[in-house]
């Protein structure tokens, strides 16, 4: 029976389905929402929806037949007449909103290019809805492209828990974007987004955004799956084998995924598959093709132990892995995170293997845990993602770099000074070019998470990566909710660090305007405020570093700097006078502040 957690968070009262959880030392295979440690109270709620799906893969005709039991409660305090579904797989056909837009773009994406428009009526993907109940009661329903689009029966009341019986079948388009068959390194079957979704609902109404190029949103829930296939396949992907039986030519694999939202498989029957077990933690599980050459096959061998350094380097600086398994499996176009695992391409040096497991295994943390909107806040799941893996990397490869963000810094500085930078408000579908949401998802959100540790301090900032997956972990949060956490941890106020570097284009630049003697003078050029960091050096050879708090912070972060008088946004200059002659100044010596021309840093 379903459990209703009620606990006191942020401001008023919190209620999620699922149960409480706190951290632990040791993964659960149930894992269930994280209670907070917070005296306050919150509005927050989240709906809910069980899965229980039979499929029945045919391997040579890679089409599949399916039948979904779909238990979802509306846990919203809104009275809901339509759902949505997502149908995945409808976007890899001729004519396609993801096909068309990908033959207009300035700069597509070559792994997509104009290859949809060519599949043949056997390469397309589809997933057909036959039959669609509620509580027993046919529904009224239209695909539109890649979104079911669902008139209820009766309308969903607040609180109230209804049953959806869908048949369906589906065809696994040939490989071109993260799912479909046969990739490039010959894998069989990459099944990701494979199945109909219902689509998410939240404080902000439904997210029934349609299927074009970028990432998900979905419904927390447990799901069982039960999936017939070919017995010389093998499987891996989300959840727990719970049963494997043998009848023929075909096998019958059970799983349960406890607590997701989410539920994604690969097969191939060349599929070697090793596992290494994390101290104290998960084990983690390999598969990759027995075909790849020596090197390659020899580069997965010395990957594993690296993994499971990533896995207890994330758990320590973030947060505890809360199950018991993740799967790192070739498959896909590239990498891309799921559910308890990744699908990655295989055909790699070394130090590519690891790197691309090192973020897609952080976005089980930063995405999967902390399940942002990818359409709206794609900067969080990337640029956070691409925060502390960077850091992971510089940890088990000990590369001792003091800032392992700097790339992220440069691509930042190129796209701000490119007139192509969209703010990051922007919808991930909605950027004029595919270098900018790169850039933007990837680099910028990067540097908003590294330069917050300029701002509030470097301790300050770990303690926030830790509370922040402590207090939002299964659920959905904004980047409202993590600002928030860190005005809580540092005691600061940042609601214009926000505004001003997520959610416009407003640039940082400023510049060592005069020396006189001892007498200073700094200069703001661009329009975002930031505090100061200054190296002063003195004709004598002495040093002194200056901190210079900005007003609207309402406070200083620490350090061992000599704190001067606040600076407010709206005056143009500073002056600050010293107690003696000044040779040379530098603003920013650590290169944290995304200053976007610092020829004019020094004097």
């Amino acid at each position: 029976m379903k459990r209703i957690l009620i606990s006191i968070f942020c401001g008023s009262l919190f209620i999620a389905c699922g149960g409480s959880k706190s951290t632990m030392s040791t993964p659960s295979e149930a894992p269930q929402l994280l209670s907070t440690s917070s005296t306050k109270m919150s509005t927050y709620w989240q709906q809910h929806a069980d899965y229980k799906m039979n499929i029945d893969m045919d391997v040579n005709t890679f089409q599949y037949t399916g039948n979904q039991e779909l238990v979802y409660t509306n846990n919203s305090p809104n009275v809901l007449n339509k759902v949505f579904y997502h149908l995945y797989f409808n976007a890899f056909q001729p004519g396609s909103e993801m096909d068309v837009r990908s033959r207009t773009i300035a700069d597509p994406d070559p792994r997509v290019g104009n290859r949809i428009s060519k599949l043949q009526p056997n390469e397309i993907g589809y997933i057909k809805v036959n039959s669609l109940k509620q509580n027993g009661k046919t529904v009224t329903y239209e695909t539109v492209g890649t979104v079911l689009e669902v008139d209820l029966a009766s309308p969903i009341k607040p609180g109230e828990s209804v049953a959806f019986n869908m048949n369906f079948d589906g065809q696994v388009p040939l490989q071109i974007r993260r799912s479909g068959r046969n990739n490039e390194e010959g894998v069989a079957l990459s099944m990701t987004q494979w199945y109909p979704k219902l689509a998410e609902y939240d404080f902000e109404g439904w997210h029934a955004d349609p299927y074009i190029g970028r990432e998900f949103h979905g419904v927390w829930g447990n799901f069982d799956v039960t999936l017939t296939i070919d017995k010389n396949y093998v499987v891996g992907g989300t959840g727990y084998l719970k049963e494997e039986k043998e009848s023929g030519n075909k096998k019958t694999l059970h799983f349960t995924a406890p607590n997701v939202h989410d539920f994604t498989w690969a097969a191939d029957p060349d599929y070697i598959h090793d596992t290494a077990q994390v101290p104290n933690g998960p084990l983690l599980n390999f598969y990759y093709k027995s075909t790849l050459d020596k090197e390659k096959l020899e580069n997965w061998k010395k990957m594993q132990p690296k993994a499971v350094e990533l896995m207890q380097y994330f758990s320590k600086h973030i947060g505890n892995y809360p199950y018991n398994q993740y799967s790192i499996i070739q498959g896909g176009d590239g990498g891309m995170e799921y559910a308890m695992c990744t699908l990655i391409t295989g055909n790699r040096n070394f130090g590519s293997l690891v790197g691309v497991t090192a973020h897609e295994m952080a976005h089980t943390w930063f995405q999967f845990l902390l399940a942002t909107n990818e359409a709206k806040h794609e900067w969080m799941d990337e640029g956070f993602t691409s925060y502390i893996s960077s850091w992971a990397m510089n940890g088990i490869f000990k590369s001792n770099n003091p800032n392992p963000s700097a790339n992220a810094y440069r691509g930042y500085y190129y796209l701000a000074n490119s007139g192509k930078e969209q703010p990051l408000t922007t919808h991930a579908d909605r950027y004029q070019y595919n270098e900018a949401y790169g850039i933007s998802a990837y680099s910028k959100g990067q540097v908003f998470m590294a330069q917050l540790g300029y701002v509030i301090g470097a301790e300050n900032l770990k303690k926030t990566i830790k509370q922040y997956f402590n207090d939002w972990s299964f659920k959905h949060p904004t980047p409202n909710d993590f600002i928030r956490v860190a005005e809580k941890v540092s005691g600061l106020e940042l609601d214009w660090y926000l505004t001003d570097f997520g959610q416009t284009t407003n640039t940082i630049d400023y510049a060592v305007k005069s020396i006189n003697g001892n007498s200073i003078t700094i200069e703001r050029k661009g329009l975002m405020p930031m505090p100061i960091d200054l190296k002063v050096i003195y004709e004598d050879g002495s040093t002194e570093d200056f901190y210079i708090p900005l007003q609207i912070m309402r406070g200083e972060k620490p350090t061992t700097a000599t704190t001067i008088e606040d600076w407010a946004w709206a005056y143009p200059t500073y002056t600050l006078e010293t107690k003696k002659t000044v040779k040379s100044v530098q603003i920013d010596p650590s290169g944290l502040m995304a200053d976007v021309d610092q020829t004019n840093n020094k004097m």
